[in-house]
């Protein structure tokens, strides 16, 4: 069997930055010519950036697409990288709107394609067989599906092309592959994290190895994007589905890997598989270590991509720091945490801003917190603040503690305007999901790191945080009083979450088989809950949606995050 030198590159690209995201694969690929590959890979739209979403209506932005794309190949050429083919994801179009009955929405443009570049050219593409159209993938909305599979003659191998969805379904390039008797089946991905989705992607790769008898490269983007990140973690399996290497989550990086691949058998015209030849480069390359990163516990993994996902929303977005309120409580507390590991210590702004029922723990706590991670900090009561309210209009009960809660929210919106930074909310999956928060007060934000957190995992990574702090010698950025203490939004004396709701583990429970599962009452009974208290629950989260549908993006790490995918009417009368 040949042996090929492939170079998969994990980059981190920005939707529309087309000159930005083609200079870091031109550096990417001349890293890949010169540790002697033969091939170089990039992700699904490593061009562009992913997803594109309804740009890919935008005549303009696909006639740029395309135009980079040549100018890309151009500059390969030029820069001495001309005989290195590179594969590389990007939107093309635009074309004619397809009629209905095509596979695709009638007024669709775009296609989602695997480009091949060498010597300047553009020598092949291929569209996207498999348009998605579920959880977050509006595809079937944007583009034309394709209907070709190419196969790249590279010398004395041949190498199939996939992209993303197009192995997750039967058919299509997959069925096609066996069919063409190609060696290799390079997959390129944008693919976003989820919690335990390695448990099924993993296999996916290795059972499409070893049913279409190839080596599988499948190269991930890395990076976040709006309320998406996306994890690398590029894989290259044998033909019997062993790791041969693997890339490190969140994070850029060139996995370089020697593999060997079927030998050539003269190809079979068949309707729907396209053949291209190119030469092998001949090059002398030293042999290579193994690269195979080993993933960490769930709990570092999900730390990680709450990071990457706030940093990369950050940068990509311009602003020059984060501002969040400090109330010495978990939440807040594990959100500046994120924060100062995502941006550093210097560029998060902490304000605690005490009323007249705040405890005097939730002050030493956020002292206490400010200290250990190093932010900048200051305080502005808000006493002051309230109490024309409370004295003009009256205000007693509930409309009294919300007052105090849109009070702190207008001091950071106010203190973002004058200064820049980005406000951070601080509500848990757990609270948003039954309305627990002010509308206009604690939920006010442009990025919320715990969107997507339910409240029993919060404690979770706070103490996994100060673990792993205290295992690398570090003082731990979460004061153990913020973890153990019971939480509370502190609006009133004496106040805790647990006044008006039921013990978080109970009702994360509920809420992860309702939301989640999509279990009905009666089946979340069946589980052992107490039907009265499951009903109360279920009402609470049809009633709060009008306020989700306000709330600020934030990173998803689930199968099932508010926002694109659940879409449920907020005018609805559950049961009758």
């Amino acid at each position: 069997m040949p042996t090929v030198r492939l170079a998969l590159a994990q980059t981190n690209p920005t939707v529309g930055a087309f000159r930005a995201n083609a200079g870091r694969i031109v550096e990417y690929a001349r890293r890949a010519a010169d540790a002697g590959a033969d091939l170089a890979v990039f992700g699904e739209m490593a061009l562009s950036g992913y997803p594109i979403e309804d740009l890919a209506t935008r005549p303009s932005f696909l006639t740029e697409s395309r135009d980079e794309l040549h100018r890309l190949a151009a500059r390969l050429d030029d820069e001495g990288l001309g005989t290195l083919p590179v594969i590389v994801g990007f939107p093309d179009g635009p074309f004619e709107p397809r009629v209905a009955g095509t596979g695709s929405a009638p007024s669709a443009i775009a296609q989602n394609c695997a480009a091949v570049l060498y010597r300047g050219e553009l020598v092949a593409r291929q569209a996207k067989f498999h348009l998605p159209n579920y959880s977050v993938f509006d595809e079937y909305r944007n583009f034309i599906p394709g209907d070709e599979l190419t196969v790249l003659r590279l010398g004395d191998v041949d190498v199939a092309l996939a992209i993303c969805e197009d192995i997750w379904r039967d058919g299509g390039p997959v069925s096609r592959v066996s069919t063409a008797d190609a060696g290799i089946l390079v997959v390129i991905n944008g693919s976003p994290y989820e919690r335990d989705k390695d448990e099924v992607r993993l296999p996916l790769v290795r059972r499409r190895a070893v049913e279409t008898d190839t080596v599988v490269a499948y190269v991930n983007l890395v990076g976040g994007q709006d309320d998406l990140v996306f994890d690398g973690d590029s894989v290259v399996v044998d033909q019997a589905g062993e790791i041969l290497a693997r890339a490190p989550q969140f994070t850029e990086h060139l996995l370089l890997v020697d593999v060997e691949a079927a030998d050539v058998t003269e190809p079979t015209l068949t309707r729907g598989i396209r053949h291209v030849e190119l030469p092998r480069r001949a090059v002398e390359r030293q042999p290579l270590p193994r690269d195979i990163a080993q993933l960490p516990d769930d709990r570092a993994q999900v730390w990680n991509a709450l990071v990457l996902g706030l940093r990369d929303y950050v940068e990509k977005n311009g602003f020059p720091g984060v501002l969040l309120g400090l109330s010495g409580g978990i939440d807040s507390s594990l959100v500046a945490a994120i924060a100062v590991d995502a941006v550093g210590a210097d560029r998060v702004h902490g304000v605690s801003m005490p009323s007249r029922w705040s405890s005097q723990h939730s002050r030493s706590d956020a002292d206490d917190l400010a200290e250990r991670t190093g932010l900048r900090y200051r305080t502005q009561a808000i006493a002051d603040l309230v109490e024309p309210f409370d004295r003009e209009l009256a205000l007693t009960g509930l409309a009294a503690e919300n007052i105090q809660a849109r009070a702190r929210g207008m001091v950071l919106m106010s203190i973002s305007n004058m200064e820049g930074q980005l406000v951070l909310t601080t509500g848990n999956k757990t609270e948003l999901a039954v309305g627990y928060s002010t509308i206009y007060g604690d939920s006010v934000g442009g990025f919320n790191p715990l969107k997507d957190v339910p409240k029993t995992l919060v404690w979770e990574l706070a103490r996994w945080r100060n673990e792993a702090a205290e295992a690398r010698g570090e003082t731990p950025p979460i004061p153990e009083n913020s973890i153990v203490k019971p939480p509370s939004a502190e609006l009133r004396p004496g106040q805790t979450d647990q006044d008006s709701l039921p013990p978080y583990e109970v009702l994360d429970a509920i809420l992860d088989a309702f939301i989640g599962r999509r279990f009905g009452p009666t089946d979340i009974a069946d589980l052992g809950y107490d039907p009265q208290l499951v009903e109360q629950v279920i009402r609470l989260v049809d009633r709060s949606e009008w306020k989700r549908r306000q709330s600020a993006i934030g990173t998803k790490i689930s199968q099932m995050a508010f926002g694109r995918d659940r879409r449920l009417p907020i005018t609805y009368r559950h049961g009758g």
